[in-house]
């Protein structure tokens, strides 16, 4: 690969293909809609609903998982947001790969994450249509998912401040309701609830119920549950100002995760016994309002359940479409995806679609399993990409120190030490993955896939570099 020097405008500052293909995209996005998504972004499905599971199985030691989750959280999206602001792309993490690794890295990457996102929307989808089936009790969950499906593909096929106005309003929502529910959870830990008594540590004396196992199991759950932070550094380069929303956003995602994640997990458990059958089947924040005896609280949760399952599909569409778009602007798939329209790639958004819309005959055929199939299928496929981040940053770094350092906007701490660490992290979990047998088919799917897409990938770089 050249060493020439990093220039604006030269082939390895930005490469041509990318460069034509982002400048097609407008930038309808403003500072505002940027900063929601990543405050958003946070607060996804996998707080709400799949952190009761996580609390089962290792009781309140689950603050411990989602700390230690956390910060390897905190490292990835810091190397992200440095590759980011200093090459803002609608590829983000796949482009960066491709320019540090090669094409076969950016290929693997993008398409695997593409792969996830498409399936997330399944997944958000038949999520939110049982909810809504459960408050009108005999409509099928299949016409909620193909109701929701044409509205997300509607809003992503229209122009691009669409979704932004969408995705703030949903953050809004959700930003809301998490500080409301750490409020009334502060002040009833206190004592100073009205008709509550302060709990004291009586619901934290078991400590680890599970044992090392259980703790394990937590922190599986809570790896998988901060997947959806990507989305701000796609959504960057359609933005008014990209560089600056990167770096806004990047060096905001520390106190995020501890005040929406370690700390709303903290107030559960210490308000909530930790195996009561409520926190899995209602959700642990509604588990938690229904025990306060606040009338009418939990149900109004569910509402909010709904939007963040409802804005997750929003943005996975929009996020997958846009993958999907750089990749083709790199040579890396079909060209017909790479085709914009009024500054949206809308054949993208239909292609992105189509996996979910599948998922409404899937909701309709195996109503009972469909969802667990779905989340093995992609079970591990965000660590795939977090290595692929964790990689690009390491070369691209030097690279950027010795040809153009006034690109580094953000810094990776501890540079490069803590790289390797949370690459010694992201090795961890597969391992962990592989000693549970809950999660070792999604490992091995996971594996299978990321093999097969890096050999076509592979093979398609030596094709071209033959000429």
């Amino acid at each position: 690969m050249s060493r020439s020097p990093l220039r604006p405008g030269s082939a390895e500052a930005a490469p041509p293909a990318e460069a034509s293909s982002d400048a097609a995209l407008t930038h309808g996005l403003k500072q505002r809609h940027l900063s929601m998504i990543a405050l958003g972004g946070v607060i996804g499905a996998g707080l709400f609903v799949g952190s009761g599971a996580g609390i089962a199985a290792a009781g309140p030691s689950i603050v411990v998982a989602y700390t230690l989750s956390g910060l390897l959280v905190m490292l990835v999206m810091r190397m992200l947001g440095e590759m980011s602001a200093a090459y803002p792309s609608s590829g983000s993490f796949s482009a960066h790969a491709e320019r540090a690794i090669g094409p076969w890295a950016g290929f693997t990457a993008g398409w695997a994450f593409w792969v996830l996102l498409c399936t997330a929307v399944g997944l958000e989808g038949i999520g939110a249509a049982k909810i809504v089936s459960g408050w009108l009790p005999g409509t099928p969950e299949w016409a909620w998912v193909a109701l929701f499906m044409v509205v997300f593909c509607a809003v992503n096929l229209a122009a691009v401040r669409n979704f932004g106005e969408f995705e703030f309003w949903f953050a809004a929502l959700k930003v809301g309701a998490i500080v409301l529910f750490l409020v009334l959870g502060v002040l009833a830990i206190a004592g100073v609830l009205p008709g509550t008594d302060a709990p004291g540590a009586s619901n934290l004396s078991d400590f680890l119920p599970g044992g090392a196992e259980g703790l394990v199991i937590g922190l599986l759950a809570s790896i998988f549950a901060y997947g959806g932070l990507e989305t701000v550094t796609i959504a960057a380069a359609e933005s008014e100002n990209p560089v600056r929303g990167v770096a806004s956003a990047v060096r905001t995602a520390m106190w995020r995760i501890a005040l929406f994640y370690i700390g709303s997990m903290a107030v559960v458990v210490t308000l909530v016994p930790w195996d009561s059958p409520d926190v899995v089947e209602k959700g642990p924040y509604v588990a938690t309002l229904d025990h306060l005896g606040i009338p009418g609280a939990g149900q109004l949760m569910n509402v909010v359940v709904l939007v963040a399952l409802l804005s997750a599909m929003n943005a996975n569409i929009y996020g997958a479409s846009r993958i999907a778009y750089s990749l083709v602007g790199r040579g890396q798939g079909p060209k017909a995806l790479g085709r914009v329209s009024g500054g949206v790639p809308r054949i993208a958004v239909a292609a992105s679609s189509v996996f979910g819309f599948g998922c409404v005959l899937l909701s309709y055929w195996r109503p009972d399993d469909v969802f667990s199939w779905l989340l093995n299928m992609i079970g591990a496929v965000i660590l795939v990409v977090w290595i692929f981040i964790a990689v690009a940053q390491l070369r691209l770094r030097r690279r950027l120190e010795r040809e153009a350092p006034e690109r580094i906007v953000v810094r990776m701490w501890a540079f490069p030490a803590l790289t390797w660490v949370a690459l010694a992290g992201m090795a961890t979990v597969f391992v962990l993955m592989a000693r549970e047998p809950d999660t070792r088919v999604q490992l091995y799917s996971t594996g299978g896939m990321t093999l097969f897409l890096a050999a076509v990938g592979y093979a398609r770089q030596r094709r071209r570099a033959k000429g």
